[in-house]
Order: C-alpha cells, then sequence, then structure tokens
C-alpha cells in the first residue's frame, strides 16, 4: 500500500476518536455518569484524609483503548 493511503487511514481513525471525545466533553454534563466518579470506584473518607482509587474508570478506559488501539491495527493492514 502507499504511504499516502495509510496515513489517510490514521487521520480517519483519529478524527472520529476526537470528535467521539469532543462529544464526550461537551455532552458529559448530561449523561447519567461521569467518567472518574462510576459506581465500583473505591473512596474512602476518613477523618484526616481520604483515599480514592478508580478501579471501574480504569478498566472502562482499558476496554475503550484497546478497541481504538485493535481499531487502528486494523486499518494498518
Amino acid at each position: 500500500m502507499s504511504p499516502l493511503r495509510e496515513i489517510g487511514k490514521l487521520l480517519i481513525v483519529l478524527g472520529v476518536f476526537l470528535v467521539v471525545v469532543g462529544a464526550w466533553f461537551a455532552l458529559g454534563g448530561r449523561l447519567p455518569f461521569r467518567m472518574g466518579r462510576l459506581p465500583g470506584d473505591i473512596a474512602y473518607h476518613g477523618q484526616h484524609g481520604s483515599f480514592y482509587f478508580p478501579v471501574v474508570t480504569c478498566i472502562v478506559l482499558s476496554v475503550l483503548l484497546t478497541l481504538v488501539f485493535w481499531l487502528v491495527n486494523l486499518f494498518r493492514r
């Protein structure tokens, strides 16, 4: 394949990804859930401090990034 065709496919995938991320930020306040505050995230608020670990958020981001990289790899072939 020609290098320009490869770059074109990559730009299309990155463009779609940017549109999705932009829509997420624009409409994020209206969604019934917030990234970083999903059910299943661990939050402990003690008397002298607090601890927060976003377990479910990490899993969701991992799955989304896996899909994005899979799509990029699919278009690179």
